[in-house]
């Protein structure tokens, strides 16, 4: 069973059961960003601006580190992306963004916005640079004006190379396996790089007056210097005296007619080109037709339809000159919908049909291709010829493609009848289209009306509406709907709707439909006059839109409480009602007066009976609109506290303790917090322990309450819940987890390494330096690239034993940084409780440092929590003999911590740098060894030794501990 103890303390001094104390302990956020993947390059740009690089396809991961209390919550964000450019969800509001397999476009700046509701939002921003190299492409082109077919004697050819890549490329050409440089033969220039923004950074190779020689294999080496392990990229052309650009030739018509169903072969074939020439077909409609086949040359489109018409081009390349192209166009024959109009006499402005006056039939059909249409004419189903009266037109320049036109001059009774358009195409195969139109003595033209009752139409929002126009006349014709308002859209978001019956139907009505809607005539399967139109009104009515529509008012008894349900919109707004509520009992019913848009309930004083759920409905005719407002005792939720320094300790061999640190949020707007209910359970088991911590006195804002968990086994990790308790009840719960940290040592009194075993007592190599220290032995080592530098043995003297160094032969450089990072130290306290004076430990470590080329060893101090940065611990540079020497040094750490030894490459190769036997006791260092430029001077006082103190060179935000 697991024990819950809490620190008794003087109720004299302290009102509470708890410890509480650094009061004001909120804080705005920071923030920091880390990269935590495999990045080729991290570095400062103009002193303000971090630049990650990486390379394409690697896994792109940045850690955001925050302080801050309460814990800030995280989110990422990128400028400069497409819309397409998005984050995998799960890691927008995560510590670390992990991208996998980052391409180039996706790099940009990266923003990690940190915010807990103190002070402004701390926002950080990396740029990601992705690094690339593509393949590059060589093309050949022979100067303009000469033979294209055949590059002859005394012909100038160029070849031009092209990489994308990033950083920018350098090209370098080579003959056979001859270096080509600027200079190096008469025959051959080579221009400097220039961009161009559709083909990138250029390199051109100049060939004047083709000789024999320079018939031969040309090679392009891209290279971008390696950056990022981007190796070099290479392509070969074989230039000869058959080098020519490619020709092809179409074995199809053009243009294609066809019918729908058709399937159609286009055969393209090649008839020069040398090397032998690539080809590909495109189409103008961005895409080949997803059942298109390819094979070869030929393109087999299989049951074509009208969709898939259009331009195909078949395009060979074979990198010598321009590709060439050849196209056809595939015209799939149609015919499709048909219209008429009538047009009565245009001689006398009528609108209507008259015995002896002209009329006019039309007929209009959309046809593929349009130079196959043909018309004919029926009256009464029989064929009807052009004649003096009767004159038909299909040709007259004056009327629109697709057109024909029945003139009927001095109209008879005995021309009334049914007369027919027959549409069809030359050669069949496509369905006719027929037209029937009714000239008779009801002829008339349309009229227009609004029924009666039907404007303005009034319906509730959600509702199925129709809005109506009657047309009259013969033959009917089609109303084109619209918004008065002419830049308003239609309900389905076309500017225009046809309608064959006069009805408008819109399904769903919404609020934003409210307005004018006209209805005309059109002159399509009707009369050809001015057109007829109408207004039809529509008001969408609504309940009362209202603000806040759910609030939590939280407040401690015998105080007041002031509710407002305030209307923002609602049709009809005149006649508003309202009826305040508390559960379903009325409170308090009323009309808003006049100017008026919100409404209050005050409770003067809140007692017990006034906790529970208050409704303020406000009232239209088309419904009502609802403010909920829940009326509660209850406590805000605490806030734990991360951002403590050593909150484990141990204390026995298989338990060890926690100290659980947290604020309350808001604690003055409730009662005052009479207890907290603590549950703690280990991960992963059901069954919760339990146990009322006790409190005395007010707890303030911003006041650190801590209560120390003991008992927790080795290494099993807890859920801790915490709620506070007022006389209303249990307030919100907070739910944290706390796990098990275990150190190499818990007091530090046996660490000893040596480097004997391949674990190396848990040290790690730094992601973030510039390379890694390496494990050896002298029996093991190759020093045949650098015999006058490093260790013949380790700090014992053997052969067999290991120990860590540097390499500093290529391709290290100068100033290069190693860094090796201890695990994490806890420190021990005295006081389980806090610590009151940090305590002192002795860093040891034997080093090695001979050579003529030997940089810098530093130690450091990485400890947890710390926001500012100092320089090392201890330092030492240049050669200091071939021996082995032992440098000790005190730290006094306030939290746990990392012990770091970092070396730093020299000017030159001898210049390797060894450690061994690294020891962390605790206590003072007794004796400390002399610094190395005072060896011969042992008159000086041993104080001026110990002057060396715990400083820090960077500390920065640590994942948590718990």
């Amino acid at each position: 069973m697991i024990s819950l103890r809490t620190k008794q303390t003087n109720k004299q001094t302290k009102k509470k059961h708890l410890d509480i104390w650094h009061q004001n302990l909120y804080s705005p956020p920071t923030v920091r960003i880390v990269h935590s993947g495999h990045a080729c390059n991290v570095e400062e740009e103009r002193h303000t601006e971090r630049v990650y690089t990486i390379r394409e396809g690697e896994t792109l991961e940045l850690t955001c580190l925050v302080t801050g209390h309460p814990r800030p919550q995280i989110r990422w964000t990128k400028t400069a992306g497409s819309v397409s450019d998005r984050f995998q969800d799960s890691s927008v509001f995560n510590e670390t963004l992990h991208i996998a397999k980052i391409q180039r476009t996706q790099g940009g700046r990266y923003y990690c916005k940190a915010e807990n509701g103190l002070g402004s939002p701390a926002i950080k921003s990396i740029r990601v640079d992705v690094y690339y190299l593509d393949d590059p492409v060589v093309t050949v082109h022979q100067s303009i004006g000469e033979a294209k077919e055949q590059f002859y004697y005394e012909r100038t050819v160029f070849l031009r190379c092209v990489a994308n890549s990033n950083p920018p490329v350098r090209y370098s050409w080579h003959r056979g396996r001859e270096v080509l440089s600027q200079g190096s033969d008469k025959g051959v220039e080579i221009y400097e790089p220039f961009f161009t923004q559709l083909q990138g950074e250029t390199k051109i190779l100049k060939l004047k007056n083709l000789r024999p020689q320079d018939y031969a294999n040309y090679s392009c080496i891209a290279s971008v210097r390696n950056v990022c392990g981007i190796p070099d990229r290479r392509v070969v052309f074989r230039l000869t005296n058959k080098t020519a650009s490619p020709s092809i030739k179409l074995l199809v018509e053009d243009p294609i007619v066809v019918n729908p169903g058709q399937t159609v072969s286009l055969v393209c074939i090649t008839t020069g080109g040398e090397p032998t020439p690539m080809l590909n077909w495109v189409s103008s409609n961005d895409s080949l037709p997803q059942r298109s086949v390819v094979k070869g040359g030929t393109l087999t489109l299989p049951a074509i339809t009208s969709d898939e018409a259009g331009v195909y081009s078949c395009v060979a390349s074979n990198n010598v000159g321009n590709p060439a192209k050849k196209s056809t166009t595939i015209v799939v024959r149609a015919l499709k919908k048909g219209r008429f109009w009538i047009t009565p006499d245009p001689y006398h402005n009528d609108d209507n049909i008259q015995i002896g006056r002209e009329v006019k039939i039309s007929c209009q059909v959309e046809a593929t291709p349009p130079e196959e249409l043909t018309f004919s004419w029926l009256k009464n189903g029989r064929a009807l010829r052009s004649s003096e009266r009767m004159v038909i037109t299909q040709t007259d320049p004056d009327i629109s493609p697709g057109t024909t036109n029945l003139d009927i001059i001095d109209l008879k009774f005995t021309d009334f009848g049914t007369y027919t358009c027959v549409a069809a195409l030359k050669g069949g195969g496509i369905p006719e289209i027929s037209i029937d139109v009714n000239i008779s003595s009801t002829t008339v033209p349309p009229n227009l009306t609004v029924p009666r009752g039907k404007s303005p139409l009034v319906a509730r929002e959600g509702e199925t509406v129709e809005l109506e126009c009657l047309v009259s006349g013969k033959p009917k014709p089609i109303i084109l709907w619209s918004r008065a308002d002419k830049e308003a859209p239609m309900p389905d978001g076309s500017m225009q709707m046809e309608s064959y019956d006069g009805v408008l139907r819109i399904v769903n009505v919404s609020r934003e439909m409210t307005g004018s809607y006209r209805c005309q005539t059109s002159q399509y399967n009707g009369f050809n006059v001015k057109p007829r139109e109408a207004l039809v009104e529509l008001i969408v009515q609504y309940p009362p839109t209202v603000e806040p529509v759910y609030m939590e008012m939280r407040q401690g008894l015998g105080r007041p409480v002031v509710m407002t349900c305030r209307v923002l919109r609602a049709h009809p707004s005149r006649v508003l009602r309202f009826e305040w509520l508390l559960s379903n009992r009325l409170l308090h019913a009323g009309a808003f007066a006049d100017q008026r848009d919100e409404t209050e309930y005050t409770i003067r004083s809140l007692n017990r009976d006034g906790w529970g759920e208050y409704t303020c409905n406000v009232i239209n005719e088309a419904g009502a609109g609802k403010c909920t407002f829940q009326v509660t005792g209850k406590a805000y939720p605490p806030e734990f506290y991360y951002d403590t320094y050593s909150p484990l300790w141990q204390n026995r061999p298989r338990v060890y303790g926690f100290k659980l640190q947290w604020t309350q949020m808001n604690p003055n707007a409730v009662d005052n917090i009479v207890a907290y209910r603590l549950g703690i359970r280990q991960t992963g088991l059901q069954r919760w322990w339990e146990q009322e911590i006790p409190v005395e006195g007010v707890i303030n804002k911003g006041e650190l309450i801590t209560h120390n968990l003991t008992e927790l086994i080795k290494p099993e990790s807890y859920e801790v819940r915490l709620t506070p308790i007022t006389r209303f009840g249990e307030g919100d719960s907070t739910i944290r987890i706390v796990s098990y940290s275990a150190p190499i040592n818990p007091h530090l009194r046996e660490f000893h390494c040596s480097f004997e075993e391949d674990a190396i007592c848990m040290f790690t190599q730094d992601k973030n330096d510039d390379f890694d220290w390496t494990r050896h032995s002298a029996a093991t080592r190759d020093t045949k690239y650098t015999p006058n530098t490093g260790p013949s043995g380790d700090r014992s003297g053997s052969k067999q034993g290991f120990y860590m160094y540097i390499e500093t032969s290529r391709p290290r450089k100068e100033g290069d940084q190693a860094r090796l990072v201890s695990p994490f130290f806890n420190v021990a306290p005295k006081n389980p409780y806090g610590i009151t004076n940090p305590p002192a430990y002795c860093l040891g470590f034997f080093y090695h440092m001979y050579g003529k080329h030997i940089g810098t060893l530093n130690a450091l101090l990485k400890q947890k929590g710390q926001t500012t940065s100092e320089g090392p611990v201890w330092s030492l540079s240049g050669n200091q003999g071939d021996r082995w020497k032992q440098a000790k040094v005190s730290i006094h750490p306030t939290a746990s911590f990392q012990v770091v030894l970092e070396g730093i490459r020299g000017p030159g190769i001898e210049g390797d740098i060894a450690i061994d036997d690294v020891t962390l006791e605790e206590g003072e260092c007794r004796d400390p060894p002399l610094p190395a430029e005072m060896e011969n001077h042992y008159s000086w006082p041993l104080s001026v030794y110990l002057l060396i103190s715990g400083r820090l060179l960077f500390s920065f935000c640590l994942g948590y501990l718990s």
